[in-house]
């Protein structure tokens, strides 16, 4: 997809950080944009920063752990604009510690967001993609977790590893309807990936007393988010499967690839 112009982009966790970053990215290309987020607040004000810059936007409130939320916030999409051509499939949280001592309520709520997150979009919105034969584009956010996992955060990398692999099955799945896939993986960016507790249902496990301190001192470090959409929106034109802003993993993954082959029997 070389053009974006009067394409609509759907993108979730779209009220801040990378989603905000590729929603801002998407309109500068002449895309309308659908922006999915679960804090109200949030959201309005990114729909307001966006419009405010002559971007052709519409906010929708949607928890993307409920297959009816989203459901719904794709009818508004199509509603307000017509179609979808793009959908990101961003919205994330990363519990973090030690994977004897997490909970059931851990692993539901990051399962609910970062992967059935992933499964609804992919459920819903694709469909429709296909039905209306202009071609499209899918972005799954994953990370360099989902290549290769360091200890203290294994949920996180359960959920990314797996968005890595439906993310490469449906590149192969939607090539033939014109539909490009990339999966993208990050590594630290400045966002609020660590106050990701501010959003958990209740239901699921209280807020912890304080985000975690090493992983909000390396994101504070990270990348700027809007580099980040940068390179997503570049990867779209040229249909790049994998997305891989960062080299600071690259070691890692090499060590573990060739670990892998070595593995092999003869």
């Amino acid at each position: 997809m070389e053009d974006l112009t009067e394409r609509v982009a759907f993108v979730t966790g779209a009220a801040s950080g990378i989603g905000f970053a590729m929603a801002s990215c998407f309109a500068k290309e002449g895309a309308r944009v659908v922006l999915a987020d679960i804090e109200v607040g949030a959201l309005r004000h990114a729909e307001q920063e966006l419009r405010s810059a002559g971007a052709d936007v519409v906010g929708v409130q949607c928890d993307v752990s409920s297959r009816d939320s989203v459901a719904a916030a794709a009818r508004n999409a199509v509603e307000m604009f017509g179609k979808i051509h793009i959908l990101c499939n961003n919205a994330g949280v990363a519990p973090a510690g030690p994977l004897d001592e997490s909970t059931p309520e851990d692993w539901q709520w990051c399962l609910g967001v970062n992967l059935m997150g992933v499964v609804h979009g992919i459920q819903l919105i694709v469909p429709g993609i296909k039905a209306h034969g202009e071609g499209g584009h899918v972005v799954n956010t994953a990370s360099v977790i989902g290549l290769v996992a360091p200890p203290e955060i294994g949920i996180y990398a359960a959920t990314k590893y797996a968005v890595v692999g439906i993310s490469e099955t449906l590149h192969a799945e939607l090539a033939p309807f014109g539909i490009g896939v990339s999966v993208l993986c990050p590594s630290f960016v400045n966002t609020r990936l660590h106050e990701g507790y501010r959003n958990r249902p209740a239901a699921l496990g209280r807020e912890p007393d304080e985000p975690n301190a090493i992983m909000a001192a390396q994101l504070a470090s990270g990348s700027d988010p809007q580099v980040i959409g940068e390179r997503v929106v570049r990867g779209i034109k040229r249909g790049d499967l994998y997305i891989l802003p960062h080299s600071d993993f690259k070691m890692g993954f090499k060590g573990r690839a060739n670990a892998i082959l070595e593995a092999f029997d003869e």
